[in-house]
């Protein structure tokens, strides 16, 4: 990070929601994804970043929309760097609020995004609102009417996606090992275990999990483990238990990768979430 660079983050103690204000210039952050849906409006600046196979330039007043899970990153193409407001909105919480605005959430379904980017000024002005109140001490009753009109906005922007159990777009042998590195994310898994698996040599593993989810083996591994380490570290969970209870080497080697992916180190990430001022 630069000397310029700067977050700011809080997470509201009742709805769990973060918020975040930053400012970058130059690289922002490495591919990485969150547990949360992201909501985000850029103010100023142009906030180039990856995603769904595509390059986005996201200018002033443009509202930036992901999904849990998405692979992502950011970066400043131009001087001056660019500085964006965000959301983290909890999947649970938000189904449920939206599911109160459908009368009937079809059946085996998930809320998706309809697009990347948006140029709704009705939506970019109800998200800086909801982060405003949000991450500043407000009324109760205030708080919940900005959510309440940023759900309305945000309702032109979704829709019901059916689940599915496993994708059959995506090669087995991605599907079956990225379902191994789930269900081992805690252990020190080798690339040896994966091609045991799935019955494949490394390069054609690699070829087809990094083909079918944007990341090699190891990389969506690390990305596993940081999702999961942002959850216990807004929890308490000290950065040392973390760190060991994620498999990662140290808490400096947490650290690192922690930085590159959040652009702050988990001490201060805990401090701002754990911090909030009683509302």
């Amino acid at each position: 990070m630069t000397s310029n660079n700067w977050i700011n983050l809080a997470q509201d103690d009742e709805t769990r929601i973060e918020t975040l204000r930053a400012h970058f210039e130059g690289h922002a952050y490495d591919p990485h994804w969150h547990d949360s849906y992201l909501v985000g409006v850029t103010e100023q600046g142009v906030q180039q970043f990856n995603c769904r196979r595509n390059r986005h330039h996201s200018t002033p007043g443009n509202v930036f929309l992901l999904e849990p899970g998405e692979i992502h990153d950011g970066d400043a193409p131009e001087d001056g760097g660019f500085t964006y407001r965000m959301l983290y909105l909890d999947p649970q919480w938000l189904q449920r609020e939206i599911s109160a605005v459908f009368q009937e959430a079809p059946a085996n379904t998930c809320l998706a995004f309809a697009s990347t980017l948006s140029t709704d000024s009705r939506l970019a002005q109800a998200t800086a609102r909801a982060f405003d109140v949000m991450h500043h001490p407000e009324l109760r009753i205030v708080r919940q009417h900005a959510l309440n009109t940023l759900l309305q906005a945000l309702t032109y922007n979704l829709h019901w996606r059916k689940k599915y159990a496993q994708d059959p777009r995506l090669p087995r042998v991605a599907q079956l090992a990225r379902d191994y590195l789930h269900d081992h994310m805690h252990h020190n898994v080798g690339i040896d275990e994966l091609t045991a698996i799935t019955g494949v040599d490394r390069y054609r593993l690699n070829r087809a999990f990094k083909s079918a989810y944007g990341l090699a083996p190891h990389a969506y591994l690390v990305q596993l483990r940081l999702a999961k380490a942002r959850r216990l570290l807004a929890l308490g969970v000290s950065c040392a238990d973390v760190a060991n209870a994620l498999g990662f080497a140290d808490q400096s080697h947490l650290g690192r990768w922690f930085v590159r992916a959040n652009g702050m180190t988990p001490a201060a990430y805990q401090k701002r979430c754990t911090n909030v001022p009683d509302r």
